[in-house]
């Protein structure tokens, strides 16, 4: 495990390693720039690289040994949902969670087709926070696969936000949370765009979370819309 920085979290769980990009929103990935980093610093799990997807049994255990209750991003360096996953992989991760019930678990995935197909197949415990990434409305359809899933807690990661998503159906969603780009050739994310969905969140009264602007300086740049810091949360938590 690891203590995060990410804003809607408070530490990583990392099963699985290695990954490949599926649409626009993974042309600057984090986790391929970390896995190159931590590669080169010689860390056994990220030894074989990113493009190698691997599942890691030894880290099964480690939620039985956390002493506090915790809030956990499931993978924030890969994709537990990966085509190279087994589905009795994730059965186990998923045995896991149902059974440290006092943490909650944040996944998050870009493969919502798998999602959606494995789902009757995975025990939905409600501590089980289960979320998509969209960046832009030519991926908009994985929000349909996430409403179809098991899951009692759905979010969105709307990170990196590269275009306008207008026309959001949030029905039974329980959390959207809005991010720019960060790093050096970060995509411009427009404040209309953060503004029409923070809008369309109030309107559907589901909860809004304002990650941050992004950009070269994105510490700089702050997370403030509009003069407001927004770190709504959904009413499971």
């Amino acid at each position: 495990m690891a203590q995060s920085s990410i804003e809607w979290t408070e530490m990583t769980w990392n099963l699985t390693t290695g990954c490949d990009k599926i649409s626009a929103g993974c042309k600057f990935c984090y986790a391929e720039v970390m896995t190159k980093r931590l590669q080169a610093m010689g860390s056994p799990k990220y030894l074989d690289g990113f493009k190698i997807v691997k599942v890691h049994d030894s880290e099964l255990h480690l939620p039985f040994t956390w002493k506090k209750p915790k809030v956990v991003f499931v993978n924030s360096m890969s994709d537990m949902f990966h085509k190279d996953i087994p589905l009795s992989f994730i059965q186990k991760v998923f045995d896991t969670m149902n059974q440290c019930s006092q943490h909650t678990f944040q996944v998050l995935t870009k493969r919502a087709e798998l999602l959606v197909k494995y789902s009757d197949q995975l025990n939905w415990s409600k501590n089980i926070w289960m979320g998509v990434s969209v960046e832009d409305e030519r991926v908009a359809d994985r929000i349909e696969h996430l409403r179809n899933s098991g899951a009692a807690v759905k979010f969105l990661s709307l990170e990196p936000l590269i275009g306008p998503l207008s026309n959001l159906n949030l029905t039974g969603i329980d959390w959207v949370i809005v991010g720019g780009e960060s790093g050096f050739k970060a995509r411009p994310m427009n404040p209309e765009w953060v503004e029409e969905i923070q809008i369309q969140c109030k309107q559907q009264g589901v909860a809004f979370f304002f990650k941050q602007w992004g950009g070269k300086k994105k510490k700089l740049a702050g997370r403030e819309l509009n003069g407001k810091t927004y770190d709504e949360m959904p009413v499971a938590a």
